[in-house]
């Protein structure tokens, strides 16, 4: 008899565990946001979420107003919409409120990476010193001839203006990846003199047989994050990042000329600090995704929205023209393809604005954070909150920032010259008459802001800068609609068209 009353209680001590996990037992406490699991234990809004995780935040918003806490597959998130609630939560103290805990199994399951602090703590200083200041003018000149090896090396080849076709989606990811991956790794060394030429043939050869893999992989991102790859889906996903370890390991790197600094030094520090070479391999793999994985898409969006705005297109290649003239190189029949430094892509408000006008449209990341402890929170109206330790807490700045009316004036609307003022400088924007910190959050912001964004900024703005320099463009059908965007990849960087369209290009001399 003690037998079965212990078994009993065993089974039901397992089935009172099994519903908590489910969330059965969850309940709104006192100053808590308003909660929402759903209909299905666990999953909660997993699948509706992952389906269009923008018109769920929207319904949910509603629904609830601007802050409230949903169910998703076994977390519970509570999500902020109040744009002066922002600087408040990534101001909190990692104490409190930590950004690796997610960050840290996202990376895991992706790129088969497990960060360290070590790691941390050797990015922020390898991206400080080489992606700001004098570092990024050295790489954003091997970004430069990265883009004449790839873009302009067959503009002086004396052929006529002839007219090629392209699908422009496909061309952006392809040059701007390509480029920026030999800036970073590394370029193939000539073997003997007198061999620039074919090492430079190798490089295209091998830059673009890396981006049709990098694609595939790049395509089935988003379920995998999401742990929802069906079982071929997954062996291909496994395929490819051993596919990446190989291709990018330290052996191979470290065999290029021209590594980037930002390369070589973090590998070098890991190294020091004791990271196996496997793992390193590892994050070459998440450095290249990091690096290359939204800019290629951006640049494909930028020239997208020029080519649709003709006073657009004509207004920042005037002020391409404009600054190529004053530092001394014209684009004219017979001149030698223009160089273009830091210094010049300083002096372009417009291109400057164009870009943050694209990525305010089309860059909608996540910011999340786990709250450590029991977290106070005031909203813009007065309301004191709690957020649960335990809770996930989110931002989704492309609803409630970017695309607010309140904000940012026909939202929907691509103005290229949206964030500069007549006189060049960068205008205010304002909510409720009152002045916001943010407007657009493209990079993340806190101690989570994307540490490349600088070279990021000059690697994107250098490819239009010399696409309108030396290129006439148009699209093939000019009454085409903009493509709508890929919703399965809502909170992933920059959004992917659902389809490509077609353009043309030729040199303009």
């Amino acid at each position: 008899m003690v037998l079965w009353v212990i078994v009993l209680c065993a089974l039901v001590s397992s089935l009172l565990g099994g519903l908590y996990v489910l969330g059965v037992f969850r309940r709104r406490r006192h100053n808590e946001p308003p909660l929402d699991k759903g209909t299905i234990p666990w999953l909660g809004y997993l699948l509706e979420f992952q389906k269009d995780s923008s018109e769920f935040l929207k319904r949910m918003q509603k629904k609830h107003g601007d802050v409230f806490t949903v169910l998703i597959g076994g977390y519970y998130f509570t999500f902020v919409m109040d744009p002066f609630c922002f600087g408040t939560i990534m101001k909190e103290s990692r104490s409190k409120l930590d950004f690796r805990t997610s960050a840290t199994q996202l990376v895991l399951r992706v790129f088969g990476y497990k960060p360290t602090e070590a790691t941390r703590r050797i990015v922020h200083a390898s991206s400080t010193k080489h992606l700001t200041g004098d570092g990024l003018t050295v790489l954003t000149q091997a970004t430069m001839e990265s883009f004449r090896k790839l873009l302009l090396f067959n503009l002086s080849s004396g052929k006529r203006r002839v007219w090629q076709e392209e699908n422009l989606f496909h061309y952006c990811y392809n040059i701007v990846f390509r480029a920026g991956y030999l800036a970073l790794y590394g370029t193939e060394p000539p073997q003997g003199a007198g061999n620039k030429e074919k090492a430079e043939e190798q490089d295209r050869l091998h830059s673009n047989q890396l981006f049709q893999e990098f694609r595939k992989y790049d395509r089935l991102f988003p379920r995998l994050a999401f742990a929802l790859l069906p079982p071929k889906d997954k062996r291909e996903a496994e395929r490819l990042k051993r596919h990446f370890w190989n291709m990018l390991s330290v052996k191979k790197v470290w065999q290029k000329d021209n590594i980037s600094g930002w390369i070589s030094d973090q590998d070098q520090l890991l190294a020091e600090n004791g990271v196996p070479e496997y793992m390193r391999n590892r994050f070459m793999f998440m450095l290249l995704w990091a690096s290359q994985g939204n800019t290629g898409p951006t640049a494909f969006w930028l020239l997208l929205y020029l080519l649709k705005h003709p006073e657009a297109l004509q207004a920042v290649r005037d002020e391409v023209d404009k600054v190529s003239r004053e530092s001394g190189q014209e684009v004219k029949a017979g001149s030698p393809p223009v160089t273009v430094t830091r210094d010049m892509l300083n002096q372009t408000p417009l291109l400057d604005s164009a870009l943050e006008e694209t990525l305010r449209l089309v860059a909608a990341p996540m910011l999340v954070r786990a709250v450590l402890e029991d977290t106070s929170l005031r909203t813009s109206s007065g309301t004191e909150l709690t957020l649960r330790k335990g809770d996930r807490v989110a931002l989704f700045p492309h609803i409630s920032m970017q695309m607010n009316p309140e904000i940012h004036e026909e939202p929907h609307k691509f103005k290229y010259d949206r964030f500069v003022n007549p006189d060049g400088t960068r205008k205010d924007f304002y909510r409720n008459g009152k002045k916001l910190k943010f407007v657009s959050m493209p990079w993340g912001a806190g101690v989570s802001t994307c540490p490349g964004r600088f070279f990021a900024t000059a690697e994107m703005k250098l490819f239009v800068f010399l696409m309108l320099s030396h290129f006439d463009l148009e699209l093939v059908d000019e009454e085409e609609e903009i493509p709508a965007i890929d919703i399965s990849r809502w909170g992933f960087g920059t959004m992917q068209p659902v389809r490509d369209i077609r353009f043309r290009y030729r040199p303009r001399f």
